[in-house]
């Protein structure tokens, strides 16, 4: 089979799995069930492909495969938020404020957080982006640390609320941020077209591409902000998942093969919504809630994490 052809199984088993997580085992009130259902399918969505856009156009970016956004230190930095408004304010602040208000406020602070970091580090020379990368996993850990350390100073039973938000979920997903999440995702992704062209060239490396007449740093910075704003809203609609990227750019670079990003951009993100709604099914169905989603991902992804380590040793 070829590319188009792997693209369009990876299509039909898409709607597969998500026609049996709408339409299998309902009992009971059969329109409240799919009503929440199709919401749990859009949020899995939505953070599926952000997710898989994102790194595919990281990791196209620095040339790594092994990379993901995260290294920036933006999933961290979610925590830290969560941490430190608990810490400060109390539980009570997250459950009486509006979840939208949450959402804008958690979206804007990680973007705001990306900007600066590029604005201050982003330099017109060959290692800034190694440089940025360095930087943004120093940070990181220092937001990591912060996190565990008031973490430790909390009240127990608040602690619960804050280990909670560790993981992602998609059994809760509140409509109004779901509405307003779709709409800045699309807004993102109409943005994201004006640079679309230019990643297959990018992909050669700095050198070619300039030679071939991009705009390297102007564009890289710009899908830099793309990517930051994909994984802030993604990580604030239902938490992180730090493995999930990694997973499914190199299963679209292995199963595809091919260099055009039109069909890795799009076999990462089907490949996504397989693996999440698989996983919720598997979750609910088999677990019944008795782990959650972003656990199994993660876990799946790191053993591959270290599988791609390997295998890039063997070759060196």
């Amino acid at each position: 089979m070829n590319y188009k052809t792997k693209t369009w199984l990876l299509a039909a088993l898409s709607v597969i799995f998500i026609c049996l997580f709408l339409f299998t085992d309902i009992t009971g009130n059969w329109e409240y069930i799919l009503e929440r259902r199709t919401y749990k399918v859009a949020a899995i969505i939505l953070t599926g492909v952000s997710i898989a856009l994102a790194t595919v156009v990281f990791q196209t970016i620095t040339q790594n495969r092994i990379l993901t956004p995260s290294i920036l230190g933006l999933d961290s930095l979610y925590m830290l938020i969560n941490t430190f408004i608990i810490f400060v304010f109390g539980s009570t602040t997250l459950t009486s404020t509006d979840k939208n208000i949450q959402f804008i406020v958690i979206v804007a602070i990680m973007i705001l957080f990306s900007g600066l970091l590029y604005k201050l580090l982003f330099k017109r020379n060959e290692q800034n982006i190694y440089f940025l990368l360095l930087i943004g996993f120093i940070i990181g850990t220092f937001f990591d640390s912060f996190s565990s350390f008031m973490q430790v100073l909390i009240d127990p039973n608040e602690f619960q609320i804050v280990q909670d938000r560790m993981f992602a979920s998609f059994n809760n997903i509140n409509t109004d941020v779901l509405l307003l999440a779709t709409v800045l995702i699309i807004l993102t992704l109409l943005l994201f077209l004006r640079f679309f062209k230019y990643l297959d060239v990018l992909a050669l490396g700095r050198d070619h591409a300039i030679n071939l007449g991009v705009d390297f740093d102007y564009v890289v910075k710009r899908l830099l902000v793309i990517v930051a704003i994909l994984i802030s809203i993604s990580t604030a609609l239902v938490g992180p998942i730090t493995f999930l990227g990694l997973l499914v750019s190199n299963l679209a670079y292995e199963f595809l093969k091919t260099y055009r990003h039109f069909y890795l951009l799009l076999g990462a993100s089907l490949i996504s919504v397989v693996a999440l709604v698989g996983g919720q099914l598997v979750v609910e169905r088999i677990f019944t809630f008795s782990t959650t989603l972003s656990v199994i991902i993660n876990f799946i992804g790191g053993v591959y994490f270290i599988y791609l380590l390997l295998k890039e040793n063997r070759s060196w």
